[in-house]
C-alpha cells in the first residue's frame, strides 16, 4: 500500500508558479479575444455610421438639387409666361389701334352721298333677304331719311326682281338712330320683335370677330401652338 508524500515548499512554489502562468496566459488570450472583437465591432459600427452619414449627405444633395431644378423650371416658366403675355398684349394693342382707326373713319363712307345711298340700298336689301317678311321697318339717322327712302325703293325693286315677291318697308321715325352714329340702318320685323343691325358700327364689330384670325396671321404669322384651323 502506497502513501502520498507531502510536497516540499519548493514544489508548492513551482506548482503555484505554473498555475499563475496558466491563469495569466488564459487571461491574456481572453483579453486579446475581447480586444479583437471590440475592434471588429468598432470598425463595423464606424463603417455603418460613415455610410449613414454619406447616405444622408447624398439624400440632402439630391433633395436640394431637385428643389433647385424645380425652382429653376418654375422661374423659366414664369418668365416665359410673362413674356408671352407681354407679346400678346402688344399684339392686341396693335389690333385695337387698327380697329380704332377704322372706327374713326366709319363716318367718311357717308360723305359721298351717291356711294352712301348705294351702300344703304345693299344693307337694306340684305335685311330683306334675312327677314323674308312682306312688311318691314327701317331705322336710320334723321339726316339720312331722304337717302334711306330712295334706298328702300331701289332695294324693294331689286328684291322683287330677284325673288319675285313684293315687299313693303318704311322708315320707323319713332326710333331714329342716334345722330352720333356713323351711319347704316337697322331692319325691324315681326312687329318690332326681331331686328337686323346693319349700322356701320355693327358691321365693324362683325368684321372684328370674323376677320381677326386672318388679321393676326397676316400681321404676326401662323401660331405654332394652334392645332386646328377654320
Amino acid at each position: 500500500m502506497s502513501s502520498t508524500q507531502p510536497l516540499s515548499d519548493d514544489q508548492v512554489r513551482q506548482e503555484l508558479k505554473k498555475m499563475t502562468a496558466f491563469i495569466r496566459q488564459e487571461a491574456n488570450e481572453k483579453a486579446n479575444e475581447i480586444e479583437i472583437k471590440a475592434n471588429e465591432e468598432f470598425s463595423i459600427e464606424k463603417a455603418k455610421l460613415v455610410q449613414e452619414e454619406k447616405d444622408s449627405i447624398d439624400n440632402n444633395y439630391a433633395k436640394k438639387f431637385k428643389q433647385a431644378t424645380m425652382s429653376q423650371q418654375i422661374t423659366r416658366s414664369k418668365v416665359a409666361n410673362q413674356t408671352r403675355l407681354k407679346v400678346l398684349g402688344a399684339r392686341q394693342e396693335l389690333l385695337d389701334d387698327i380697329f380704332e382707326a377704322a372706327q374713326q373713319k366709319l363716318g367718311d363712307a357717308a360723305k359721298d352721298k351717291e356711294k352712301y345711298q348705294e351702300i344703304l340700298k345693299n344693307l337694306i336689301l340684305e335685311g330683306f333677304y334675312e327677314m323674308n317678311e312682306p312688311t318691314l321697318q327701317v331705322r336710320a339717322r334723321k339726316a339720312d331719311y331722304d337717302l334711306v327712302k330712295s334706298a328702300i325703293e331701289a332695294a324693294s325693286k331689286e328684291y322683287k326682281e330677284k325673288v319675285d315677291k313684293d315687299i313693303s318697308a318704311e322708315i320707323d321715325e319713332s326710333e331714329p338712330l342716334a345722330e352720333g352714329s356713323a351711319g347704316g340702318v337697322i331692319i325691324v320685323g315681326t312687329g318690332g320683335k326681331i331686328d337686323l343691325n346693319n349700322t356701320f358700327e355693327a358691321r365693324l364689330d362683325l368684321l372684328r370677330m370674323s376677320a381677326l384670325p386672318a388679321m393676326r396671321e397676316a400681321l404676326f404669322g401662323k401660331n405654332p401652338n394652334r392645332k386646328f384651323f377654320d
